[in-house]
């Protein structure tokens, strides 16, 4: 199945879409990586989910990824004594460790970490928020605070806190138990929320131990302000635009969208655009314009993946959303002013042998119209690099291990293969003429460019480059006089 775009699609499942025949649909109708949301998923759940998107990725002989968003904390104010309260602008209002019912004067916080990191000045957003306090004050167990922006405020609503830096991890315990049961499941990629630092990411890590990648989503201004640190230990990143807007100014996201993509594509590493994308699919069949231009600007803008939320997991059109945000991308990758863009964003390579080859190779694949750039991967590093230079040529990675494919469904314009290594340097030329030909990359007589480490099966190992002609039987014609290594 080969798909006629380089962007990849994320749908999440739920309610709408947890079924073996709907997965298969919307396998079908695009999505490349399914997302499975543990704030409403029991473990139990879980692993009904994984095995059926297992079985659908043996029907179709494609490497499906797998990521698991992990809940992170939900940072809640108590309850009141009449359920609810209204809060008018110039009130004060406290928040304090008194655990009884709250008035309109006062409600408990149970989080005295958040008691002890707020300062005066800070803004509490609550309800995501539609309430907004400002500290004025704060004491031992209690911060006392003016209200900015009132209205009606109920029983357990959520706190956000765009100023203030809380020494909690972005794990509960809940997801610490989440996450040892999806790695042991074996999905391919975690999603951590809540992250404030780049020791977040490291904790989650020392927990999967390399069975599965980690994903930092960037949603707190915390996050933003200290991005490079973050994406430095993270394997990918996720515009998680909805917790961002409601902690951030809303006009402030588009431009911290695009300082997120290109960053990550500095860096090399994944990223996925997500939230909202097609958010009137939920109930309607047909998206909004602005909506189409949405998804159509990160896609210009080179995102690795853009994400199906509600659209898939919740809504009346489960398959119709992907097949429109599968329609959007291709017909954006077509537009004339596509590749021009892309290529603006290009970063140079970075002084690594690797990054050198996956650069020579997209220039030598566009100067010689060479018809794939082949990699062969074993961690699926190659192809992280070559997707970095985002080559207009296609990419196909070749990978012994299933592990790496499904890794690499994410990444932008790389078509992961899973087959067995090469034995040497004429069977990596042949089986890479063979498969490019198969896969309906290549035709008898055409060329394609061939990206390996010698020895085979050494990750990281990128130190060779090879022009090949497909011959009639499949192989590569000129054995021998066609090998380069760097």
């Amino acid at each position: 199945m080969r798909r006629m775009r380089r962007v990849k699609i994320l749908a999440t499942l739920g309610p709408a879409s947890s079924d073996p025949a709907m997965i298969a649909r919307l396998h079908e109708a695009g999505a490349d990586v399914f997302r499975i949301n543990m704030s409403h998923t029991s473990k139990d759940d879980l692993a009904e989910r994984v095995a059926a998107i297992r079985a659908v990725e043996k029907q179709s002989g494609r490497p499906i990824g797998i990521l698991v968003d992990l809940q992170g904390p939900k940072l809640r104010i108590g309850t009141f004594a009449k359920d609810a309260e209204m809060l008018s602008p110039g009130d004060r209002f406290v928040l304090d460790s008194d655990p009884r019912p709250g008035t309109a004067k006062r409600v408990y916080l149970p989080h005295p970490e958040i008691l002890q990191a707020l300062e005066p000045g800070h803004t509490i957003l609550i309800d995501d928020g539609k309430i907004r306090l400002e500290v004025e004050s704060v004491s031992k167990g209690k911060a006392t605070t003016r209200v900015v922006v009132g209205g009606k405020v109920s029983n357990r609503k959520g706190v956000s806190l765009p100023d203030t830096t809380i020494p909690v991890s972005a794990m509960t315990e809940k997801d610490r138990t989440d996450l040892e049961a999806a790695v042991n499941i074996g999905v391919d990629w975690i999603a951590l929320s809540f992250v404030q630092r780049p020791e977040d990411i490291a904790e989650v890590r020392k927990v999967a131990r390399g069975r599965a990648l980690v994903m930092a989503k960037i949603e707190k201004p915390q996050a933003v302000a200290r991005l490079d640190e973050i994406i430095e230990v993270s394997d990918a990143l996720m515009v998680a635009r909805g917790d961002l807007g409601v902690e951030m100014p809303l006009e402030k996201v588009p431009g911290i969208q695009k300082l997120i993509t290109r960053s990550a594509r500095r860096w090399g590493k994944p990223v996925v655009v997500a939230t909202q994308m097609l958010e009137s699919m939920i109930n309607s069949p047909v998206p909004t314009r602005a909506e189409v231009s949405d998804v159509g600007t990160a896609v210009f803008e080179g995102a690795d993946a853009i994400m199906l939320s509600a659209e898939s997991a919740a809504g009346q059109y489960p398959v119709e959303a992907v097949e429109t945000m599968n329609r959007i991308a291709v017909e954006i990758e077509r537009d004339s002013n596509y590749r021009a863009i892309i290529n603006a964003q290009r970063a140079e390579p970075e002084p690594t042998g690797a990054d050198a080859i996956a650069s020579a190779a997209r220039s030598i694949a566009e100067t010689l119209d060479l018809k794939a750039i082949v990699a062969w991967t074993s961690s699926g590093a190659t192809g992280l690099r070559i997707a970095r230079e985002r080559p207009p040529t296609p990419v196909l990675a070749l990978t012994p291990n299933v592990d790496a494919g499904r890794r690499l469904s994410l990444v932008w314009g790389v078509h992961p293969i899973v087959t067995e290594d090469a034995r040497d340097i004429d069977d990596m030329a042949d089986r890479a003429c063979d498969i490019s030909r198969a896969a309906g990359y290549a035709e008898v007589g055409q060329r394609i460019i061939i990206v390996a480490g010698v020895p085979f099966g050494t990750p990281g190992a990128t130190n060779m480059v090879r022009v090949a002609f497909v011959a009639q039987d499949g192989g590569a014609l000129g054995h021998g006089n066609t090998a380069r290594r760097a």
